[in-house]
């Protein structure tokens, strides 16, 4: 279903982005507007899938999640059959917070959170024996510079 989105549903977007905890109160005041039409605004944008699954942000340092990587998956097989086993893999794995298929050399990329580098290794373990990959590289992030899921809504 496609859905038009006018200057306020990008404002209410873009307050609920930067803090889905505010009262509708507060969202009318900061766009503007009043109580009611903001809520049928967030309801249509729920409806239509514009809005999806509401959550909190953890800080996974301070829940002794230290260690980030990044892995670049190769792989040699490309039938569905694989595919299929590879991405219920992922997606039986908590530590991979995101994956991606590329174009390009890299057939994959996901981003791993781990406690530290075992565990990490227990991951790969559990991983290869689960799914055949051609070649793994793992990349250990050494600082998080910019972290977001806001999407730039305004301009």
């Amino acid at each position: 279903m496609t859905v038009r989105i006018d200057a306020t549903d990008r404002k209410i977007l873009a307050e609920l982005q930067r803090d889905a905890s505010q009262s509708l109160d507060e969202i009318a005041r900061n766009v503007g507007s009043s109580k009611t039409p903001v809520w049928n605004r967030i309801r249509k944008l729920r409806e239509s899938g514009v809005i999806g699954q509401q959550t909190v942000v953890l800080d996974a340092e301070a829940l002794g999640f230290e260690a980030c990587f990044f892995v670049l998956i190769r792989t040699s097989e490309h039938e569905a059959d694989w595919q299929a086993k590879f991405l219920q893999a992922l997606r039986d794995r908590p530590e991979v917070q995101e994956a991606h298929r590329l174009a390009g050399d890299i057939d994959y990329i996901l981003k791993v959170r781990v406690q530290n580098a075992r565990a990490y290794d227990t991951f790969y373990q559990t991983l290869i024996s689960e799914v055949r990959v051609h070649n793994v590289t793992a990349l250990l992030s050494m600082e998080e510079i910019k972290s977001t899921t806001m999407l730039p809504l305004e301009g």
